[in-house]
């Protein structure tokens, strides 16, 4: 049976309250404004409202209504809601919580295509109480819902895997190198101009992907930390555009985001998925000219303290970017090349482990794809 989901919930749209009631002391209820203090299933408290205009109770599902469209999480307690928000109950009688989040996370991409706005898209609550989903009956609905967390969680727990192999890594830097906001082991400090190039990406027109040729690396491949060769797309060979080209072990790093978000200034190693590929606009290759190992930088520019002084540049615009400029007159420690190369050993033994990790997570993330296509169309 396909239904309406505005028959089977409830939908409370967010309002955003006054800003002086907001607050940072803990005074009234926290206050989620939107996608950005989503955490992986609930949201991270980061402020309060002392005079709430719009109430989500514990267990509501949360759905960003502003760009980006359809990011999920439950309320893990009672809450107010921003515009970018909206809180949706089931229905009890008619259908299950968690098998609506799982009919929901099918959704977004549909949710975002009726999105309206010529800034931020956004959805309204007619959109969402207009959107039709499958509605089985409650035998299936829970075998569904049951099945999908069991995927679900063992994705969890190979995240996990991986985030713990990163803290190791970043362990391993800190007891040879010490800490480097504050250089502890009194390294020279040097510009990173004199020991790379930093070499841009080219505007290629979406227009003219392929499905087949040399794929193009864009932000998304690049951004999580980790190379991510998924939702590629290609470009023909083109003799012209030879200096964009990147290989296997390259460096690269995002160069473009949202002000206040931590979601550009990344950097990853290519894998050996493709023999070559193309660097889009935003994206730049770290050149090592002198002598830097590319593990070390790579791991010293995931370090808070340090990547803050290329995203903390202020350049009073909504969309953040960061400049060639800015890369190479970044000034790091430079330890000896010969304990740079030690470490450098350590990671790439420690990233044979997270092959093997990240080899069973596609399985699995292809794996509830398809099960996902298959409950809910």
């Amino acid at each position: 049976m396909i239904v309406k989901l505005g028959d089977i919930c409830k939908l409370n749209m967010g309002q955003s309250p006054d800003s002086s009631t907001y607050n940072e002391e803990e005074n009234g209820l926290p206050f989620f404004q939107g996608n950005a203090d989503f955490g992986q299933t609930h949201p991270k408290v980061r402020l309060w409202c002392s005079q709430p205009t719009k109430i989500a109770n514990i267990g509501d599902i949360l759905i960003s209504v502003r760009a980006p469209i359809g990011a999920l999480n439950f309320a893990s307690c009672k809450c107010c809601i921003g515009r970018g928000l909206a809180a949706i109950q089931a229905d009890n009688n008619k259908c299950l919580q968690k098998y609506l989040w799982y009919c929901l996370a099918s959704k977004v991409d549909e949710l975002n295509s009726k999105g309206t706005g010529s800034t931020f898209k956004a959805i309204s609550k007619s959109i969402l109480f207009e959107t039709k989903i499958p509605l089985p009956p409650f035998e299936e609905q829970h075998k569904i819902a049951e099945t999908l967390d069991k995927v679900s969680d063992l994705i969890a727990k190979r995240k996990q895997q991986l985030e713990k192999l990163d803290l190791l890594v970043k362990s391993k830097f800190v007891e040879m190198f010490g800490n480097p906001e504050n250089n502890s082991n009194n390294f020279q400090i040097e510009k990173l101009s004199k020991y790379l190039n930093v070499i841009g990406g080219y505007a290629f027109k979406s227009v003219n992907f392929l499905d087949v040729g040399i794929p193009i690396l864009r932000i998304g491949n690049i951004n999580s930390g980790h190379f991510k060769p998924v939702n590629m797309v290609f470009w023909k060979e083109d003799f012209t555009l030879e200096k964009y080209k990147v290989y296997p072990n390259d460096l690269v790093m995002s160069l473009t985001g949202t002000v206040g978000k931590d979601d550009y200034g990344n950097v990853c190693i290519l894998g050996n998925e493709y023999d070559e590929y193309y660097l889009n606009q935003r994206n730049a290759k770290l050149q090592i000219t002198g002598n830097l190992n590319k593990w070390y930088l790579m791991q010293i520019l995931k370090f808070p303290s340090v990547k803050s002084k290329l995203t903390g540049i202020s350049r009073g615009v909504r969309q953040a970017n960061i400049s060639n400029g800015d890369i190479l007159n970044l000034c790091i420690p430079i330890p000896p090349i010969e304990l740079q190369n030690q470490f450098a050993d350590f990671v790439q033994q420690t990233e044979k482990t997270k092959t093997i990790i990240n080899q069973s997570l596609e399985k699995l993330e292809t794996l509830k794809k398809a099960l996902m296509q298959e409950y809910f169309g």
